[in-house]
This record gives C-alpha cells, sequence and structure tokens, in this order.
C-alpha cells in the first residue's frame, strides 16, 4: 500500500577503533542556506525562532505523546557511527589531516551527534572545518557547490544501506519501556507520533522492525528528517506534528534523549521528558518537566500527572 509518509498515517483496514586525531572545536550553526531539504511548513515557522511560552488558556489535558527514534526508541548512536565509519572506508574518504581513511572515534561521535542533527548536516560541517576530502566519488577534492553535495548524498545514501543492514540483522532491539508505553496511549486513546531527524528510509526500518508494522501503522503521525528544512534543534519538526495532528503545543508531550531534541521541543511549546542514553546523560536538562534512565517504570498515568502539573501552573 502505498503511503505518503508526511501525511497523517492511520491503521489500515493493516560503529578502539582509529581514533580521529582532530579536536572538535566550538560547534558553531551552519547555514541554513546549504541544507536543500525540502519543507512542508509555512515559512513562518522556519525562520529565526525562540522558545514559545506555554498558553494557559489551551486545554491542559494530554493529546498527544511525541517520540523522537533514535536514542529514545533505540540505543542507536553506535550504530550510526559504525555506518558512517563503514562508508568513509568503502569510498576511501580522506582529509588532508590524516593518511587513513576517515574514522569518527566514540567520544567525538558523542559530542557531534548531540550538537548538530542530521547526518547530512554532520558531514558537511566536517568537512567544512577540516577540510574536503580526497575519495574514489573524487579523486581530489570537490570545489564546487554541486561536487559537494554530490560527495554528501553519495554518502549518506550508502551509509543509510549500510545502517539498514545493521537494523534487519536482528540484534538491535527496542529500549525498555517503549511499547508498553505507546501501547497504553493507544489503548486510551492518546494520538501517537514519533519525529526523527534521520533520513525517513532508515527510520521506517528501525519502526518496522522494532516496534513492529501494526504500531507503525497505527501512528497518527509520522515525520523524519527529510520533511522539514531545519533540523533539531529547530522546532519545525515539532510545529508541523502540531498541526498535522491537530493539537496545540501545550497539549503534547515529547519524549526525547538529547539537549538539541529537548530545545526542539521546548522552542515549539511542548513540555518534554528526557530518557536519557550514556552519551547524553551528562547534559544539560534543566528544561525538561522529568529525567529518566529509561521508560521501562514510566506508565502513561505518570505522564499524565506531570504535564497536568506544567499545564496548570504555566
Amino acid at each position: 500500500m502505498a503511503m505518503a509518509w508526511t501525511m497523517i498515517l492511520s491503521p489500515p483496514s493493516s560503529y578502539s577503533s582509529f581514533h580521529t586525531a582532530l579536536v572538535l572545536p566550538s560547534l558553531r550553526p551552519l547555514s541554513n542556506s546549504t541544507l536543500p531539504f525540502r519543507t512542508f511548513t509555512k515559512k513562518k515557522t522556519l525562520n529565526s525562532w525562540r522558545p514559545l511560552s506555554v498558553s494557559a488558556s489551551a486545554s491542559s489535558g494530554l493529546r498527544a505523546l511525541i517520540f523522537d527514534c533514535d536514542g529514545v526508541i533505540l540505543e542507536s548512536e553506535h550504530l550510526h557511527r559504525q555506518a558512517y565509519n563503514d562508508a568513509f572506508a568503502h569510498f576511501n574518504v580522506r582529509c588532508t589531516t590524516s593518511p587513513e581513511p576517515l574514522n569518527w572515534g566514540s567520544d567525538f561521535y558523542d559530542v557531534l551527534q548531540n550538537q548538530i542533527g542530521g547526518g547530512k548536516p554532520k558531514m558537511r560541517w566536517y568537512f567544512k572545518e577540516h577540510g574536503w576530502p580526497s575519495s574514489t566519488i573524487f579523486e581530489t577534492p570537490p570545489e564546487d557547490d554541486e561536487s559537494r553535495a554530490k560527495l554528501i548524498d553519495t554518502l549518506q545514501d550508502w551509509k543509510t544501506e549500510r545502517y539498514k543492514d545493521i537494523i534487519k540483522s536482528g540484534t538491535v532491539e527496542p529500549r525498555p519501556g517503549v511499547l508498553r508505553l505507546m501501547d497504553e496511549a493507544k489503548a486510551a486513546g492518546t494520538l501517537l507520533a514519533v519525529c526523527s531527524a534521520a533520513t525517513k528510509s532508515s527510520v521506517v526500518l528501525c519502526l518496522e522492525n522494532l516496534i513492529g508494522l501494526e504500531r507503525f501503522q497505527g501512528l497518527d503521525c509520522f515525520l523524519a528528517g527529510d520533511d522539514v528544512k531545519l533540523k533539531k534543534p529547530d522546532p519545525s519538526i515539532y510545529l508541523t506534528a502540531a498541526e498535522r495532528l491537530d493539537v496545540q503545543g501545550i497539549e503534547c508531550l515529547v519524549v526525547e534523549d538529547s539537549v538539541i531534541g529537548l530545545q526542539a521541543a521546548t522552542g515549539a511549546g511542548m513540555p518534554c521528558v528526557i530518557t536519557y542514553t550514556s552519551s547524553t546523560a551528562d547534559q544539560d536538562f534543566n528544561d525538561a518537566i522529568a529525567k529518566y534512565p529509561d521508560l521501562s517504570n514510566v506508565r502513561l498515568k505518570d505522564l499524565e500527572q506531570l504535564h497536568q502539573k506544567v499545564a496548570t501552573t504555566k
């Protein structure tokens, strides 16, 4: 059955290895103009943004529960890093500072993936900082925008397919408590959504394999990085989800694992709980309404009570 993934879905009638010697400098935002992503949101929601105040005049009830995917539904950081490094090795990607194929180490990637959302922006930032590489795609480092975009696209496409192979291996499981919480929300009539900055095809594969086809097709909204122009921490993806679910930000509760996800949620006026991972545990989550090591002991009623307190004090 053909599905328009950017539309609301309804149930059918169905990566120690060689560590890079480069030190990650202070990351700075990428120019929005270099990111050629499609957008389905209104232009006014994609400009410079700031956290929205939660309106007390909106309904205080929890109407929508929204999950991030990577880090929330599954522990995926090491899997993505492995896939990137495999892509760099496959295409013999070499930056001018190293005689060996590029290899992102664990500590480096933890910082990188927690500050820049999306695979293409990660690579584009890295190559801008450390020099565009030679590879089997381009024997000499690409100099024009079109060639650089082709390099990024080719690497990302291969990486995505490699990541899919890892997911399909059957060795990856959802994080504790995720499936039960999704089922509780669905049974209670709470709208259920997944909003991920990752490539759509890889998120679809993850969800079909980890939460099951029936739960995936039962989502009330599903959005991936392909569906918005600006990546987290910009709130575009959550603003778009609220529009498609026909709810106000205060009527939603977001489950995230990182500070960039938290910033995206609060920027959309949505309360957010954190289920942190080993790579995000030390981040500043002061703006979250709760923080958990996982969801194994978190029930829907707990989230409803947390949400109610926030909604009535704003």
